[in-house]
C-alpha cells in the first residue's frame, strides 16, 4: 500500500475524534488516548513510508475567513485539516484567564508566584525566575505581545494548580465553545504531538474571545509593552500594515508552520481570519492580507459563488529549525503587499516602457496572463494575478498593451521586470490555480 501525507491526515486522526463524538465530546482524556494510539500507529506508518514523524503529523496549509458577527464562512481552504496550534494555544489560556477575571478568581493587579517549571520554559519568554511573582496584567501582555511561554505557565498554575490540569480545563472549554477537534496538552503551544486543532476551531475561539470577553479584547491590539526595562514588540507585524487589523495572535513551531489568527474591521464590518501552516512569517502574513481583502470585497449574504482562495508562493521557506514564535525566524525585509479589491484598477504602464524593458538583463523577463478584447479586462487579469502570487509579483510592473493579431485588436496583460526564475515560478503558481500564464523572455514579442 502506498502511504502518503493524505493517508496519515485523513486516515489516522479521524478515528480518534470519532471516539470522542460518540461520548458527546466530553472526554478529553478519551480523545488523548485515541490520539496517542494514532501517534503510535503513525510512527510505524512513517517508518514504512519514508516520512519523518514530524512530516507525517504536519497538516498541510489551511485557512478560513468568517464574519465575526454571524459566523458565516466566507472563505474555506481545508479548514478542518488537523494541525498544531503552536502559540495560538495562548488564546485559550487567555480566554480562561478572562473568565477568571470576570468571576473574581483573579484580579489584574494580583501577583502570581513563578515556579521552577515556569522558569524552565524555553523561548520565547520573559525570563522569569522561580520565587518571583508576576502581575496578572503583565502576564496577559506577555502572552499577547512577546508570546511568553513562562508567563503562560504562571497563569496555568494559578488557575489549574498544575499545567496538565489546566490543559484539561482548556480542552473542556474548547468543547463548550464548539471546538470539536481541538485537544490541549499545555498552556503555551510548545511542541506536543497530541496538541492538535483546526483552522475552523480557531475561528470559533477568535469569535468567542470577542463575544464573551469584549472588554479585554483591546489587549490584543497592543503593539508593545515594557518589561524589565525592555520594550517588547508584538509579533503580529501585519497590524502595522493592514488597514483595520487589531489582533489577534501569531504562532510557530516546526511541526505547525507559521500560524496566524487575525481580525480586521472595515466599514463597520469585522472579519476573522485564520491561516495555519505558512512556510514563513512573510508568506503567511501576505496570505492573510490577500484572503481578508477578498472576503471584504464579497457580499455578506446571498453570494452563490464557490470560495475564492488566495494561494501564495510556497516554494520558499524562511523558517528556522527551532521552536517558539515569530521572532525565532530570521528577519526578512519585504515590501508591504496588499492587493486590495477596493482598488478599481492597477495603473497601466505605457507601451514604450515595455519596449524599453526588452533587453538582455536578467530582470527583463515577465509573465503574460492573457490577451483580452478590452484594456479593462486586461487590468483585471493583472490585478487577480498579483493577488494569487503577491510574494513573487510584488516588484513586477503591470503592463497592458494594445496589439494586433490579424484583423483583431487585443490587449496583452503582462507583469514585467522579473528575472527568469521568478517569472517561471509565478507562472507555475498561477497555472496551478487555474490562471492562464506564459513566461515571456526579454526578446519575445508574441
Amino acid at each position: 500500500m502506498s502511504v502518503t501525507r493524505n493517508t496519515v491526515r485523513n486516515g489516522l486522526f479521524p478515528f480518534a475524534f470519532r471516539a470522542a463524538d460518540t461520548n458527546g465530546g466530553r472526554s478529553s482524556a478519551g480523545v488523548g488516548r485515541n490520539l496517542f494510539a494514532a501517534a503510535a500507529l503513525l510512527g510505524m506508518v512513517a517508518v514504512g513510508s519514508g516520512l519523518s514523524a514530524a512530516e507525517a503529523l504536519a497538516a498541510k496549509a489551511a485557512a478560513i475567513v468568517v464574519d465575526a458577527r454571524t459566523g458565516q464562512v466566507l472563505i474555506d481552504q481545508d479548514a478542518d485539516a488537523i494541525t498544531h496550534p503552536a502559540s495560538l494555544t495562548k488564546m485559550m489560556t487567555l480566554y480562561l484567564t478572562f473568565d477568571a477575571l470576570d468571576d473574581g478568581r483573579l484580579t489584574l493587579d494580583q501577583q502570581l508566584p513563578v515556579s521552577s517549571w515556569a522558569e524552565s520554559m524555553s523561548p520565547t519568554k520573559l525570563g522569569l525566575r522561580a520565587g518571583q511573582t508576576l502581575k496578572v496584567e503583565t502576564a496577559i501582555l506577555g502572552l499577547v505581545t512577546k508570546s511568553a511561554n513562562d508567563a503562560a505557565v504562571v497563569l496555568a498554575e494559578a488557575l489549574g494548580g498544575t499545567e496538565s490540569r489546566f490543559a484539561e480545563m482548556m480542552t473542556r472549554k474548547a468543547r463548550e465553545i464548539g471546538m470539536r477537534h481541538t485537544v490541549y496538552r499545555n498552556a503555551s503551544g510548545l511542541p506536543n504531538m497530541e496538541q492538535v486543532t483546526t483552522a475552523r476551531d480557531y475561528a470559533m475561539l477568535s469569535r468567542a474571545l470577542m463575544r464573551d470577553h469584549a472588554k479585554y479584547y483591546p489587549y490584543f491590539s497592543r503593539r508593545n509593552f515594557v518589561y524589565g526595562g525592555r520594550t517588547l514588540a508584538n509579533h503580529n507585524h501585519l497590524m502595522s500594515r493592514y488597514e483595520g487589523m487589531d489582533g489577534i495572535k501569531t504562532g510557530y513551531t516546526v511541526a505547525s508552520g507559521f500560524n496566524l489568527a487575525a481580525s480586521a474591521v472595515r466599514d463597520g464590518r469585522r472579519l476573522v481570519g485564520v491561516v495555519m501552516g505558512g512556510k514563513s512569517a512573510v508568506s503567511r502574513d501576505n496570505k492573510m492580507a490577500a484572503l481578508l481583502d477578498q472576503a471584504f470585497g464579497r457580499p455578506g449574504r446571498g453570494h452563490e459563488d464557490g470560495p475564492v482562495m488566495a494561494s501564495l508562493d510556497t516554494t520558499r521557506s524562511d523558517a528556522v529549525d527551532g521552536e517558539g514564535d515569530d521572532d525565532e525566524e530570521p528577519v526578512v525585509k519585504a515590501k508591504p503587499v496588499r492587493a486590495s479589491l477596493q482598488t478599481a484598477a492597477i495603473p497601466v504602464a505605457p507601451a514604450k516602457e515595455e519596449k524599453a524593458s526588452r533587453g538582455s538583463a536578467s530582470s527583463h523577463w515577465g509573465v503574460q496572463v492573457g490577451a483580452f478584447s478590452s484594456k479593462a479586462a486586461g487590468n483585471k487579469a493583472v490585478s487577480q494575478a498579483v493577488k494569487q502570487a503577491p510574494f513573487l509579483l510584488r516588484t513586477a510592473k503591470p503592463s497592458v498593451v494594445q496589439a494586433k493579431t490579424g484583423k483583431e485588436t487585443v490587449y496583452r496583460a503582462r507583469l514585467i521586470g522579473l528575472d527568469e526564475k521568478d517569472a517561471r515560478k509565478a507562472c507555475a503558481v498561477l497555472s496551478k490555480h487555474g490562471h492562464h500564464c506564459v513566461a515571456v523572455s526579454p526578446g519575445e514579442r508574441g
